[in-house]
């Protein structure tokens, strides 16, 4: 096989994500999704500074069902991107790094986030 056309290693096609670095992949993600989201939530805070038909039409807006999908999952991604935070923190310090505490954690993190979404999204839809 000529030297310019061999794959570099490892080659996407035969890598298999592991649970750990897709966690890793969403962090990432979640982390600018994030700073998106806090533009809706500044937006927001000037609407109830700029008086109560600015603050009304942005509560109408937010009551979209599309807007509220998204500051659901905005919830989410806020709860698992501190938790993984966490987690990553814990890391740092040299414990938790063997595989099966890693992966577990990595399930924790999922979980938690899921529940503590469902808790306070619970009692406002």
């Amino acid at each position: 096989m000529d030297t310019n056309q061999r794959p570099l290693s490892p080659h996407l096609q035969v890598y298999r994500p592991q649970w750990t670095s897709v966690l890793s992949i969403l962090h990432r993600i979640t982390g600018v999704l994030l700073s998106v989201g806090t533009v809706l939530m500044v937006v927001w805070l000037v609407a109830l500074a700029q008086g109560e038909a600015a603050y009304s039409a942005m509560l109408q807006f937010m009551g979209n069902p599309i807007v509220l999908i998204a500051l659901v999952g905005w919830t989410l991604a806020l709860f698992y991107h501190l938790l993984n935070g966490i987690r990553h923190l814990t890391w740092d310090t040299g414990a938790m790094l063997e595989l099966k505490p890693a992966r577990a954690s990595g399930w924790a993190v999922v979980v938690v986030s899921v529940v503590l979404t469902a808790i306070v999204w619970g009692g406002l839809l």
